[in-house]
């Protein structure tokens, strides 16, 4: 017996190597690679929920029907990225703004920094239930905070016509401190050097913010759009609550779409092959944007 346990301790030791990671591996395997590998199966299924039958092998169809046949899956693509860009461009634009604010030395900074990344630790549930009462046409505070500076009232997420641009408001409330805290952080590292030449070489303020401070800062601003771009693709809280798709599908994405098709007319196969849509828009944009952030790397 003492010969097995040394023999066994033996073959434990010369490969621990592999023993050690297995758990990790395995783990994973079942909560991340099993479900990648059924959701691209079942994309190759018909098959209902509701119904009794087994999934129906129906190959490429359903890709097929969202890339041909399906005018409202590319409407709620062409609906997600006009979203993204809308959201992720106003939060970077205010982002950076806030970064340069809050770079400075004044009074108060720190409470006032600590007061703007609040937002980031609301969850968005929360948030879109907060902003549903804001909206309201008539009992909502936001067109009262209108007619305060002289402009006529706004429908909101009660119009087709505002739905989007509304939610997209939310979204950059929510998480333009995110790329204010990575701009800090990338300021916070530039070298002085420059900022001395161009100072003794007579430089104003906003040509030196031009060709010194946003070329150095530029990976980190790319690292936090990348960040924002990814999240705000996959939407889905906030537009649930708020909206759930609606005005007349004005708000409907990717992610509305898809759960609808899954949980509403339970149709799993259709359903998968949006989420593996969906997968292939994240992640091109995902390479797009790593593609310019190693161009601009210094």
């Amino acid at each position: 017996m003492r010969i097995s346990s040394r023999g066994l301790g033996r073959w434990a030791h010369r490969h621990a190597q592999w023993l050690f990671p297995a758990p990790a591996v395995l783990l994973v395997a079942v909560i991340i690679v099993y479900p990648i590998f059924y959701t691209g199966w079942m994309s190759l299924q018909e098959w209902f929920a509701s119904s009794l039958t087994a999934p129906h092998f129906i190959g490429l169809a359903n890709y097929r029907k969202i890339a041909i046949a399906d005018a409202r899956f590319r409407e709620a693509v062409g609906r997600t990225i006009y979203f993204t860009i809308v959201a992720v461009g106003a939060e970077t634009i205010l982002g950076l703004a806030m970064a340069l604010l809050f770079n400075r030395e004044f009074w108060g900074r720190g409470l006032l920094r600590t007061l703007a990344i609040l937002p980031m630790v609301a969850t968005p549930t929360a948030i879109g239930l907060v902003f549903v009462m804001m909206y309201h046409p008539s009992l909502g505070v936001a067109n009262y905070l209108l007619s305060v500076v002289g402009l006529s009232p706004w429908r909101w997420t009660y119009s087709s016509q505002t739905a989007l641009y509304a939610l997209a408001l939310v979204d950059v409330w929510q998480w333009t401190p995110l790329i204010m805290l990575i701009a800090l952080a990338g300021l916070a590292s530039l070298p002085r050097e420059p900022y001395e030449a161009a100072h003794l070489d007579g430089a104003s303020t906003l040509r030196a913010f031009w060709h010194i401070t946003l070329p150095l800062l530029r990976p980190a601003l790319v690292v936090a759009v990348l960040f924002r771009a990814i999240d705000a693709l996959k939407t889905f809280d906030i537009i649930f609550v708020m909206t759930q798709g609606g005005p007349a599908n004005a708000s409907e994405t990717i992610n509305i779409l898809l759960f609808n098709q899954a949980f509403s007319y339970f149709n799993m196969g259709y359903a998968s092959s949006m989420a593996v849509a969906l997968f292939a828009v994240v992640m091109g944009a995902s390479l797009i944007l790593i593609k310019v952030r190693r161009s601009v790397t210094w």
